[in-house]
């Protein structure tokens, strides 16, 4: 069940100077979080690779990246630093079965040495950059690299192939942005009833495919901690509320993109914001980067979208459970299961009993 706001021991004080780093956050600087946990900066890129002949010879994964990685690194782009674990292409299933304008291989490609954006020292024009500023610039060098990748073709020993680029949507903050000013606009022109014609906002926040046990309690469990996950999205704003369930949705989807997430302990978390402000800082903060953990070489390229169904509303109205039953509980959200993990809300409990 969603819990309200438990506030660890200290949080009061250190919650203002959190929410200026987060609303203050440039594109390309990393964000520290509790926990050991931070947010990085980095560029991803959906690929999507068609042949360009009427050849039918096989598709070699390996010759394609290279040719790829080749492409990237040499003028006019020049990337700086793409390690080839950078760079991943998938041959997608069944290519005999396929037609020809149907693709035959994805990939992802990441961008995670942003350091050529920020401003330098000694560079009085650039020191002297706005926040604004610095945004404009990257993300007219975003698309800029998007309108050069676009409709590239790729000769491989005389084989072709074209390739499509695309910005995932949960990277996409300004096209997220609209998203929801289009959304609620939309529901305020068809309410019929004048009384409820009242601009409404989005507040809550949901983040799925991280790791349950970078949640967790260290040597304790390796089951997300409502106190751990609160302290960690705190640092994003003043939070009303929130709530943690096992992502299985997620693991048990057959997506080639969402393979790109951490498999096994997945979890998923919403979070519900006191302000506007609040929500549509974290959503920026979130937009465009990775999740990394002290001590692991771990990159997650977790999925991040707002609530458009109202989860806290109508979890707000749900009939109450016993303990016994919300141990193997599940409820249905407008077709959509979720499943509660009653060691998240026994803790709860017995931390915040008095």
């Amino acid at each position: 069940m969603p819990v309200r706001n438990p506030r660890p021991p200290g949080d009061a004080a250190t919650r203002p100077a959190a929410m200026c780093a987060a609303a203050a956050l440039r594109p390309t600087e990393p964000l520290p979080l509790p926990s050991g946990l931070s947010l990085s900066p980095r560029l991803k890129l959906l690929l999507t690779f068609f042949r360009a002949d009427l050849t039918v010879r096989p598709l070699d994964e390996w010759q394609l990246k290279s040719a790829l990685l080749a492409f990237l690194r040499d003028p006019p782009l020049s990337l700086p630093i793409l390690p080839d674990s950078d760079l991943s292409v998938r041959r997608l299933p069944d290519l005999q079965k396929r037609r020809r304008e149907e693709p035959v291989a994805s990939g992802v490609l990441h961008v995670r040495d942003l350091s050529f954006l920020r401003p330098r020292k000694g560079d009085g024009e650039a020191e002297g950059m706005a926040p604004e500023q610095e945004e404009a610039k990257y993300f007219e060098w975003r698309s800029s690299l998007v309108k050069k990748l676009e409709g590239i073709e790729l000769n491989l020993e005389g084989v072709k192939f074209r390739m499509t680029v695309e910005i995932p949507p949960s990277d996409d903050f300004r096209a997220m942005k609209k998203s929801w000013e289009d959304f609620y606009s939309s529901e305020l022109l068809n309410s019929r009833n004048p009384v409820r014609k009242i601009a409404k906002r989005p507040d809550t926040v949901i983040v799925r495919g991280v790791p349950s046990r970078w949640f967790a309690e260290t040597r304790v469990s390796s089951k997300p901690s409502t106190l751990v996950t609160h302290t960690i999205f705190s640092a994003l704003g003043k939070i009303r509320t929130l709530n943690i369930a096992n992502d299985d949705e997620l693991e048990a989807k057959e997506d080639a993109a969402n393979k790109e997430l951490v498999s096994g302990l997945n979890c998923k978390v919403w979070v519900q914001f006191e302000s506007y402000d609040d929500f549509q800082d974290a959503m920026k903060a979130l937009c465009g980067r990775s999740l990394e953990k002290e001590g692991s070489r771990l990159k997650v390229d977790y999925d991040v979208s707002w609530d458009r169904e109202g989860f806290f509303r109508i979890a707000q109205y749900e009939p109450s459970r016993s303990n016994i039953g919300e141990k193997d509980a599940s409820a249905t959200v407008h077709g959509r299961k979720k499943h509660y993990s009653s060691r998240i809300e026994s803790d709860h409990r017995k931390r915040f009993r008095d």
